[in-house]
């Protein structure tokens, strides 16, 4: 059990809501780098985005099956703290860059939606900082798309008392009226939020960012 679960709030887009997010105290904020995605930032907005990020607040740079060429642009002008690859990108293809990275896994599709496959496809990337289960849908990630508890529950059966892996981010229909029961259920090293605290795809709602930090604070605490 972790004393308290971190907050990542991604698919910024506005100045005013990283100010937001960053005086409502998220640990975490991300920018999506992925051209279908209604959050898609461009280079020089994302960096401009970065600069009002301070110190001990993470920035997370989100890539579905990005080329390496287009990942190295970003880390060289947007300076991530961490790399999120979120498609079917290979361990060796996360590791390529020498650069911390988070592996996120849609919980339910083929391959995914059993417990062993879960287990098995997690292992496959024990070099990441953390292992972010996201629900299952045709589009990558802000769709608000839930998982089956029962599955995450089982995964973490399975990782009882092992040493040094990495931890469970949970995403993925993380919302006000539902966030404080999945923290109580799994217990998570952090949560994951985007269109939970949204009034449209990449425009932040500065009031339910504040009720989703005190409640997450408040169940992870209780």
């Amino acid at each position: 059990m972790f004393s308290r679960t971190r907050v990542k709030i991604c698919g910024f887009t506005r100045a005013q809501d990283i100010d937001a997010a960053v005086q409502l105290g998220a640990d975490a904020v991300g920018f999506v780098f992925y051209p279908k995605s209604a959050r898609m930032l461009g280079t020089g907005q994302a960096a401009a985005l970065r600069a009002r990020v301070p110190a001990f607040v993470q920035v997370v740079s989100l890539f579905v099956n990005a080329s390496p060429e287009f990942v190295q642009e970003i880390l060289e002008q947007v300076q991530p703290d961490l790399l999120q690859f979120h498609g079917e990108e290979s361990p060796e293809q996360c590791r390529q860059y020498a650069h911390p990275y988070l592996k996120a896994f849609r919980v339910g599709a083929p391959g995914l939606d059993t417990v062993d496959g879960l287990l098995e496809q997690c292992l496959k990337y024990g070099d990441a900082r953390g292992w972010l289960m996201d629900g299952y849908h045709d589009a990558y990630g802000g769709t608000g798309t839930a998982f089956d508890p029962e599955l995450i529950q089982g995964l973490q059966a399975r990782l009882e008392g092992r040493d040094g892996l990495p931890p469970l981010i949970l995403a993925g229909g993380m919302r006000i009226d539902n966030v404080a029961e999945r923290v109580a259920l799994h217990q998570p090293y952090a949560i994951d939020v985007s269109s939970g605290v949204e009034l449209e795809p990449g425009i932040k709602c500065h009031t339910k960012m504040g009720q989703f930090m005190q409640i997450v604070s408040s169940a992870s605490l209780s």
